[in-house]
């Protein structure tokens, strides 16, 4: 297949462009705007590969979007690119709207565009694969897993706008006929997942020997997922999801942040014991707004309909993840290098 993979640049559409061309065969034109989070070192790996092309190209640009679907003629659109940090979206919520909202409804405009001078043949076999997350479903309390049926509820300026792209997705699909499928997940983790996230500010805090800010009192529970495992379900979704569903994508592994912390701060205590115990860093911070309790999917549909499981369970990423970040520092020094922090928290996908 030719895809066209937006936000490809980031931690999980890179994940899928190199997933795409090593396991699949399939071709990639990666379009990212390369906004903060975005890393072309990502790619580096692939990016040599015949099959691999790359376009920096805003999504909001509904006008370039037309110019390079024509151009590049895909089989398939895979929209992953989005802002995706909650706390940000708390700071300024209006370039969420534009990214997430009139990003994705540029996109679709752009689709239709596209299907209507497109040959039969390359009609039959598109799909706009929308990729989301499990944070449009709101907050759970202590039982119960989000399906694909459960009523969208979100509760920042992220998820609002997620789930605000879902919708224009759906709609696109039922008005205009633009053949789509839609994925929601749970938090990733994994190698190359930007600084300010939640696991690698644990790492790089903890290797730093600075403060490990934890907020609240650590209690709220995520499910993780890791991001090779959700490359895999996102690329057997769109070569063999039915057309116009959802499907929720989870790990199966429920775990309250501060566990998760003291984890990642005992497998330090292996790797770097000189500065043991790494748990004594942690400092509990003042709760954000709107901080939901707890997220957990039920993978049911995608497992039983696709035949698609996580393969990684429990804290069996963690430490091969742990392994990158100490491996890779040259990496993740250059991007601390631009003056980003491992202050924030980030809890979300991306």
């Amino acid at each position: 297949m030719k895809i066209l993979v937006t936000g490809g640049a980031g931690f999980i559409g890179s994940a899928v462009v190199r997933r795409a061309i090593k396991c699949r065969e399939h071709s990639i034109l990666n379009l990212d705007s390369l906004t903060y989070a975005a890393n072309l070192d990502n790619l580096a790996e692939v990016e040599s590969d015949a099959r691999y092309q790359f376009v920096q190209a805003d999504i909001v640009d509904e006008k370039r979007m037309v110019e390079i679907l024509a151009d590049y003629k895909p089989d398939a659109i895979m929209h992953l690119a989005a802002e995706s940090h909650v706390d940000r979206s708390i700071d300024g919520p209006g370039t969420f709207v534009q990214t997430n909202i009139i990003g994705t409804y540029s996109l679709l405009q752009a689709a239709r565009v596209y299907l209507e001078t497109a040959p039969a043949e390359v009609k039959s076999r598109f799909r706009f694969h929308h990729v989301s997350t499990d944070e449009v479903y709101g907050s759970l309390g202590a039982e119960g897993s989000f399906t694909e049926t459960t009523p969208y509820a979100p509760r920042s300026p992220y998820s609002a706008s997620k789930a605000a792209s879902d919708m224009l997705v759906r709609a696109w699909g039922e008005t205009f006929g633009v053949p789509i499928v839609l994925t929601n997940c749970s938090n990733n983790y994994g190698p190359y997942q930007f600084p300010e996230k939640l696991i690698p500010v644990v790492i790089l805090n903890a290797l730093a020997g600075r403060t490990i800010p934890v907020y609240g009192d650590g209690k709220n529970i995520r499910d993780w997922l890791y991001v090779d495992d959700h490359a895999e379900a996102l690329l057997t979704v769109l070569e063999r999801g039915r057309l116009g569903e959802t499907y929720n994508i989870g790990g199966d592994n429920e775990m309250s942040n501060i566990d998760l912390v003291r984890e990642i701060c005992l497998i330090m205590d292996r790797k770097r014991p000189g500065a043991a115990p790494h748990a004594s860093l942690i400092e509990f911070v003042t709760d954000r707004p709107g901080h939901d309790f707890r997220y957990a999917i039920d993978a049911t549909k995608i497992k039983s309909e696709l035949g698609w499981t996580p393969t990684v369970k429990g804290f069996e990423g963690l430490e091969a993840t742990i392994d990158w970040y100490l491996d890779h520092e040259e990496w993740w020094s250059k991007i601390l290098g631009r003056g980003h922090s491992t202050d924030r928290i980030g809890l979300s996908k991306g």
